[in-house]
């Protein structure tokens, strides 16, 4: 990467370079943002300016909606399309950010490299049609839940802030239109690389892999075979990713690999939710009719995904095409340990077991086939295992959950370590609030209306989900007895 660039000099701290624009043009396209008739502040997230060394107080005048509307450039943005391809669904399609523009790479003084995005800001070539908006109860959940990921630990894309735009985007029915600012340590996609292997351009195929490893993965490039390294290294961060977002239930919805980000961190947050009962075939969105996504299919789907990045991969693996196979099959095989060793040693922290012991992944799934046999709440469940190691009737009183505890208990009176100790660790990694599926919906039904405070509220709590005190007690409750199933949408 080239050295970190000085600052642009307009106010707002911002500090651009543009090292994805240097890459080949069949990747990007240049693009104008489209304007919008009135533009105004909905929510601007501070603490992450402040994280991006930008100067937050100016940013968030009520004069600067403008900037985060796309109808006025900062100093020094080169906007532009990225170009990418995406398995949806298993077909595979050419696609393109139709409704995305991006501003350029912000570089903090420390010399880390942020994409800064705009999302809802207009038509560009790869529209196909669509008209490049976004509605505001979409971009206001994508917040919403970004940040929830953030404070539980997992890697994600976060969002700057959320204007307003004055004027209706047309879905289902005509809707308030808005535009997200979005931060990534990245946008390229496991589609990205589809998009240059089935353009058969191996100039572009190469330029993107050296690229990639250099902004994520600086220590492949000194491997024997440093694509075959990338790969590996993307292989690994996917495995991590896939087993924390099993950890606290989180259901991608759309795991098309143009929502795969090879940085590791989870994109897009069109048709998410969250776990209330522990179910493994649990589906929110409401297109994805035959259980592609659910919840349980979250490992192997990753695989998938990675296979075609892998597929992608081929021409720069080896000479001959025979050897690149054998090459990528060898890196995939390695997906399955990966991951089972990410999910053993969050579930072991989640239980508050020191280990590894034999007997530990028995442990683990008779509690998982247990609370999935019974319904069980899945963050209430870990939460108050903490407070049952005494009274197991304090969850419940079924047989098979009282035999299970004695094994628990077993195993925690084995590790010599005090109970008050052991349930202060599991308190750490087991969150008391997640974004429950309809407490989400009536924040953003309210703030459609609106009124942001009950959006506010719930924000605040999501950031501190580990904590949580007795007056916001209601956030952890699952929904009411009687509570339709959740079914989300895209928001395209």
């Amino acid at each position: 990467m080239p050295p970190v660039p000085k600052p642009s000099g307009e106010q707002g701290g911002w500090c651009w370079d543009h090292s994805y624009a240097r890459l080949p043009e069949a990747l990007h396209a240049t693009v104008r943002p489209g304007r919008v008739p009135m533009p105004q502040w909905v929510v601007f997230n501070r603490n992450l300016a402040d994280g991006l060394r930008l100067d937050a107080a100016w940013l968030a005048q009520a004069g600067n909606a403008d900037l985060f509307s796309g109808n006025r450039l900062p100093d020094g943005a080169q906007p532009l399309a990225q170009a990418y391809a995406g398995h949806q669904y298993g077909r595979f399609t050419i696609l393109g950010d139709g409704r995305a523009i991006l501003l350029g790479e912000h570089r903090t003084p420390d010399g880390e490299r942020w994409d800064i995005q705009l999302k809802g800001a207009g038509r560009t070539p790869f529209s196909r049609g669509g008209d490049g908006r976004a509605a505001l109860a979409p971009m206001l959940r994508e917040f919403l839940i970004s940040e929830a990921m953030q404070a539980l630990g997992i890697p994600t894309t976060r969002s700057l802030a959320v204007v307003s735009t004055g004027e209706p985007v047309f879905r289902e029915t005509p809707r308030p239109g808005a535009v997200l600012t979005r931060v990534a340590a990245s946008h390229i996609r496991v589609g990205t690389f589809e998009w240059a292997a089935a353009r058969r351009d191996r100039e572009a195929l190469e330029a993107l892999a050296i690229h990639t490893s250099a902004r994520h993965f600086p220590a492949t490039r000194a491997a024997r075979n440093p694509h075959a390294a990338l790969l590996a290294a993307i292989v690994e961060r996917q495995a991590s990713l896939i087993a924390r977002w099993q950890w606290v239930g989180f259901v991608h919805g759309v795991m098309n690999t143009d929502n795969m980000a090879v940085s590791g961190e989870t994109l897009d947050y069109g048709p998410c939710a969250f776990l209330d009962a522990c179910d493994p075939a649990a589906v929110f969105s409401s297109i994805d009719a035959h259980g592609r996504y659910a919840y349980g299919r979250q490992p192997d789907i990753a695989l998938w995904n990675l296979t075609r990045l892998a597929e992608s991969l081929l021409p720069l693996l080896h000479a001959h095409p025979a050897s690149a196979v054998a090459v990528a099959q060898e890196v995939l095989g390695e997906f399955p340990a990966h991951f089972h060793r990410h999910w053993m040693d969050m579930a072991r922290a989640k239980l508050g077991l020191r280990g590894p012991e034999a007997g530990d992944e028995d442990l683990v799934r008779d509690l998982l086939d247990w609370m999935t046999r019974t319904g069980a709440d899945f963050t209430n469940t870990f939460r108050e295992l903490g407070d049952a190691m005494e009274d197991p009737g304090s969850i419940s009183n079924d047989a098979g959950f009282r035999h299970w505890h004695c094994s628990w208990k077993a195993r925690l009176h084995s590790q010599g370590k005090s109970l008050e100790a052991v349930r202060a660790a599991m308190q750490r990694c087991n969150p008391a609030v997640i974004p429950r599926n309809h407490q989400v919906e009536a924040v953003l039904d309210a703030a459609v209306e609106g009124d942001m405070s009950p959006f506010d509220q719930l924000l605040t709590v999501l950031q501190t989900p580990f904590e949580l005190r007795s007056e916001d007690a209601k956030f952890a409750d699952p929904p009411p007895p009687g509570t339709p199933p959740c079914r989300t949408l895209c928001g395209t």
